[in-house]
């Protein structure tokens, strides 16, 4: 089985409780208008990565809480990720998902599979206008966060939202995170 990937950062301490390994997938029927991500819209094949291959690397990173799927929409991909997700469950990591979904709009089978690997899911569509800052984890005051399990709880919601720049070995720049309004004006990586 395989996922087509946006990109991929090895360590992250914004995108969920501790440090996690990101997961950026590719391809978003969404197009929430200001996504940070619009990169990631096309179903394009971008960058193919086999399931067994990117659960080892991720369970190879020393010192991580766990693995963050955000996309692109990581539902549209949900049996491969699900799969990813089970591996990393089984090893003690935890699962966190960036969703444009809500969450009762996840009812397809595949979309049970991922949501059964779950911890944390953040649901809803990224609102421009709904734009906020102080809600961990969220770039707009509509969307959710859900605790699926009981390995976190409603204090584990982080601090104040931060930003982060990640410059891969190919000269890349990946921002992502929740930066104050204005912080980034043009795009980038979220």
């Amino acid at each position: 089985m395989r996922l087509n990937l946006a990109r991929t950062v090895p360590r992250s301490a914004v995108n969920g409780p501790g440090e996690r390994f990101v997961v950026w997938v590719q391809g978003c029927p969404l197009a929430c208008p200001g996504c940070w991500n619009p990169d990631t819209w096309s179903f394009d094949r971008r960058d193919l990565r086999d399931v067994e291959d990117l659960a080892t690397i991720i369970l190879a990173t020393k010192g991580i809480e766990g693995v963050t799927f955000t996309g692109g929409e990581p539902f549209v991909q949900a049996r491969a990720l699900a799969e990813i997700g089970r591996r990393v469950r089984l090893s003690g990591l935890s699962v966190f998902v960036f969703s444009g979904y809500d969450l009762d709009e996840l009812t397809r089978p595949a979309h049970r599979m991922l949501l059964a690997m779950t911890d944390v899911l953040v649901a809803g569509r990224y609102l421009k206008a709904e734009r906020v800052t102080g809600l961990p984890w969220r770039g707009s005051a509509n969307q959710r966060v859900h605790f699926l399990t009981d390995r976190y709880g409603l204090g584990d919601q982080g601090g104040v939202p931060e930003v982060e720049f990640h410059l891969a070995k190919d000269g890349a720049l990946t921002a992502t995170g929740f930066p104050f309004p204005g912080l980034l004006t043009d795009g980038g990586s979220g």
